[in-house]
């Protein structure tokens, strides 16, 4: 096997780190020999069929056109647990791993009745509804693709999470009230591509990503009014968050009638994550 795993080395160098080269030449390995064998029969195998060598280019031929490895492999980890992932859904980042810990530790008794909106791959869904005791999940996304995957996901991590085809900007749903809304919106900026690896802006999900440099707070401002209707009293909203835009963020929530408005930075110091409660008689008519 170690001729593979040199001709693979020399076909990723100067295009990735050493350390990327390291997990990338393991990961291309498993993908080959399958995970559970790779212990077993590394040592042993002098040679691959025809089928894995094709197998092995494709990969190659992916990873150095730049598409991330993530859809490479079909997969990624997100707290703790695999999940799916195609060029139809996000990639899931720290960031939304560090939004999802904060919501998790926040203590609270009873049933929590929680919607994440444009769920994508379904990874704050899914990790709620295995994390939080009692929880009852729904999850937005107009995507259907979108929602084919995260209903994989769901199954594939044991979560029972209620998926609803659902576009914001029209009616949504008919569903109730509930006490914690979680969303992920798109928030980059058309001005900001410039500046986003290519791996991202040729890869990823263009509608997932990106909003009008006239009108950032676009899906803010829609997820806000839609919490000052489906939120209880004292229910919390949380955002992901534009770290270029936390500030207009929580003024557009005190303006829109919540209270205790908190940013918090992820752990490379910069505003991502934002909360408010909605107050009493908000959004009563």
């Amino acid at each position: 096997m170690q001729q593979y795993t040199q001709h693979i080395r020399r076909e990723l160098n100067r295009l990735y780190t050493s350390s990327e080269i390291a997990v990338l030449t393991r990961l291309i390995v498993e993908e080959l020999l399958g995970e559970q064998n790779v212990l077993i029969t590394y040592d042993k195998i002098n040679h691959l069929s025809r089928l894995q060598i094709e197998k092995m280019d494709d990969i190659l031929s992916r990873l150095k056109n730049g598409e991330p490895y993530q859809y490479v492999f079909g997969k990624t980890e997100f707290y703790g647990r695999i999940f799916r992932v195609t060029g139809d859904v996000l990639i899931p980042r720290p960031e939304t791993e560090e939004l999802v810990e904060w919501i998790v530790s926040e203590p609270y008794d009873g049933t929590r009745l929680i919607l994440d909106i444009g769920t994508g791959s379904g990874c704050i869904a899914i990790t709620l509804a295995r994390e939080i005791a009692h929880a009852r999940v729904d999850a937005w996304d107009i995507s259907e693709k979108a929602l084919e995957i995260a209903a994989e996901n769901a199954a594939w991590n044991s979560a029972e999470v209620r998926f609803l085809r659902a576009d914001i900007f029209q009616t949504p749903p008919r569903c109730g009230k509930f006490n914690l809304i979680v969303s992920n919106p798109p928030y980059v900026t058309e001005s900001e591509k410039k500046q986003m690896e290519r791996n991202v802006v040729d890869f990823e999900p263009h509608e997932a990503l990106f909003v009008p440099d006239n009108r950032p707070l676009l899906f803010y401002e829609r997820i806000t009014s839609l919490a000052g209707e489906l939120l209880e009293d004292e229910g919390r909203l949380y955002f992901e968050i534009n770290r270029n835009m936390a500030e207009p963020v929580a003024g557009l929530l005190y303006d829109a009638g919540f209270h205790a408005v908190e940013i918090k930075n992820d752990i490379s110091g910069n505003p991502r994550m934002i909360r408010a409660i909605k107050s009493a008689g908000h959004g009563q008519t």
